[in-house]
């Protein structure tokens, strides 16, 4: 008899082995694609019109409310939304979820868009505007200024497409009444022609008198 090696052929013991995938390389690129920030609190959508509108996400508040099961939470997000044209809402949307929250609110948002009255990239006189404990101060800015607020009024000011503005936040910080007391104000905005037409009246241009002649000199 013929004696083998115990253990097989060494040829098929000394095949090489595939190198084993870690778990951490089957997932591919799945784990570098997901994404770790939050949402962003702007965005683009359209209207009715086609006209592109700009979303903005105020704030998100959580409520809990205790029932028998446990803890049963909901979201509420404030949302601005504006044409950067002159037209501008807000609205409440509340969810089970955040994202649905936001939906809502944006939806809300749209079907409220009032218009304001601008003088080009500015507001055509000073207001002062007052909602539940937030007070307002709205002042025109020159060209080149920009947007003097906070985040809360710099929302809806950029969302109604105003570009140079002084503001002054005077009494609570509450976000809503922030944002409600910020649009009263700019609802209440009326430009030069606005108020001459209310009165009746008629905008004439009126020539400047020319200065007096000096006279000749005397020898």
């Amino acid at each position: 008899m013929e004696n083998k090696p115990v253990g097989g052929d060494p040829q098929q013991q000394q095949q090489p082995q595939p190198p084993q995938q870690s778990r951490g390389d089957s997932r591919g690129d799945r784990g570098g694609q997901r994404g770790r920030g939050r949402r962003k609190p702007e965005s683009d959508s359209f209207g009715k019109g086609g006209d592109e509108l700009v979303e903005k996400v105020v704030y998100i508040n959580r409520s809990s409310k205790v029932v028998k099961g446990g803890r049963r939470f909901s979201f509420s997000a404030l949302i601005v939304v504006g044409d950067k044209k002159g037209k501008v809402g807000i609205a409440l949307g509340k969810a089970s979820e955040v994202a649905d929250a936001i939906r809502r609110g944006g939806e809300l948002a749209r079907n409220k868009m009032v218009s304001v009255s601008l003088k080009d990239v500015t507001i055509p006189h000073e207001i002062y505007s007052t909602y539940g404990g937030a007070k307002i101060l709205l002042r025109p800015a020159s060209p080149g200024t920009g947007i003097i607020a906070g985040k809360t009024v710099r929302s809806v000011l950029e969302s109604a497409g105003v570009k140079d503005i002084l503001t002054k936040s005077l009494g609570s910080k509450n976000a809503a009444n922030v944002v409600k007391a910020t649009l009263k104000g700019l609802l209440s905005l009326r430009t030069r022609e606005q108020i001459y037409k209310s009165r009746g009246l008629e905008i004439r241009k009126v020539e400047a008198p020319k200065a007096p002649e000096a006279a000749p000199a005397i020898n």
